[in-house]
């Protein structure tokens, strides 16, 4: 069998592919588990269960973890290469993933060819965090990494900071640090789901780890940091939300049960990410970085093929999930037509009583990650051997 050679660094790759198998589950739960559409959401301490909530909290190390290690590939990327030409990169493909996001996936997410609601996701929050990246990579590295943490740690004093309306202020704060939408014209309706600023500060930070991985780099050295760093993040999270103090919009409160007290500890604000929810996401896939460098076996080749492909890897699950809910619904003999959803679909709770159980969400999930395994692995063959095709870093 051909081996593809790759100067990549493998426990990067593995870490990426193992959140972008894990981000898959979470989004066949939205297409397929029972009732999702209208309210059946993991943090509703009314309804949910430590099940269903674990598996909405694990996927939550995906985007950070994914704008995280963006942030080193960036660095990593612009090794050989002068500034200007790593800023350049970055810009255009920032700009090509705001275009994606708002065009393409939009699309692949509702199949409403009159973008009637407008989401703007992970993919839009890495393309603007690129932009910015772009722009900053020119001051000195250990600015980088105090204007990264000032972000990281201090967002959260703005949480005070809240607008309403359509101005053109509020739009501003709900691009930067308010989760909030508004409508254009009277059919559509934008909505900034990933507030970009402590994203920002996600991506600076994980191109400062890239020194830690530049060649020549002391790989001693770099595991003492990743642990010396996961484990103070853990710390931090754990003393921040067992006082409840500032890093997280919702408090935690003692509840009936212990399954649902952990729950409400735990059920930490992702839109936009907290400090808590950046510490205990970020923190543990640091320690992951360390012990899973000396690691191969078939599962960590597995997951390398989808690190390796990350952005392909995203817009196709997608769209393989979303069609396979269609065949759902042709299978079971309901209305296809309502996987096509715009504004009055989603309004109208049309899909109440649409889904299937939670153990059906892991065999469908895990049915997709294997029928996509080959296609992204032969795309991760095509692209190790056409290098020179340099279109191929923007995919």
């Amino acid at each position: 069998m051909n081996q593809v050679k790759s100067s990549r660094i493998q426990s990067i790759d593995i870490l990426r592919g193992l959140v972008m198998v894990i981000m898959a589950l979470d989004h066949v739960r939205d297409y397929f588990h029972i009732n999702a559409f209208v309210g059946n959401y993991p943090e509703n301490l009314e309804s949910t269960n430590m099940v269903l909530f674990g598996t909405r909290f694990i996927t939550h190390y995906c985007a950070p973890v994914f704008v995280f290690l963006a942030g080193t590939s960036a660095f990593l990327y612009g090794q050989g290469k002068t500034k200007g030409e790593l800023s350049k990169f970055l810009i255009t493909r920032g700009l090509w993933l705001v275009f994606v996001e708002i065009v393409i996936n939009n699309f692949l997410w509702w199949f409403d060819v009159g973008f009637g609601f407008i989401n703007l996701q992970v993919i839009w929050a890495i393309g603007i965090c690129m932009i910015v990246l772009g722009l900053l990579i020119h001051l000195p590295k250990r600015v980088l990494l105090v204007l990264g943490l000032l972000i990281v740690f201090g967002h959260n004093a703005l949480d005070g900071i809240t607008k309403e309306g359509s101005s053109f202020g509020s739009i501003v704060w709900y691009f930067l640090h308010q989760s909030n939408g508004i409508g254009i014209g009277e059919s559509r309706y934008l909505w900034f789901s990933y507030p970009v600023l402590p994203w920002i500060g996600t991506m600076v930070l994980g191109y400062c780890l890239g020194e830690f991985y530049k060649k020549g780099a002391n790989a001693e050295l770099r595991n003492q940091w990743l642990v010396r760093i996961g484990l103070v993040a853990i710390a931090l999270f754990f003393v921040f939300r067992g006082f409840n103090f500032y890093a997280d919009l919702a408090p935690w409160e003692e509840q009936a049960t212990l399954e649902k007290t952990i729950i409400s500890f735990f059920n930490l604000t992702k839109y936009p990410p907290s400090l808590s929810f950046l510490l205990i996401t970020l923190g543990p896939a640091l320690l992951f970085l360390r012990f899973i460098e000396p690691v191969k076996n078939w599962i960590t080749d597995k997951l390398l093929v989808f690190g390796r492909v990350p952005f392909f890897y995203y817009i196709l699950h997608i769209f393989v999930i979303h069609v396979t809910a269609i065949i759902g619904l042709l299978i079971t003999g309901k209305d296809w037509k309502l996987m096509i959803l715009d504004n009055e679909t989603m309004g109208s709770g049309a899909l109440r009583g649409y889904g299937y159980s939670l153990l059906t969400v892991y065999l469908v999930w895990l049915g997709i990650v294997i029928l996509l395994y080959p296609i992204c692995k032969k795309y991760m063959k095509y692209k190790a051997n056409n290098r020179d095709k340099k279109w191929l870093s923007y995919l």
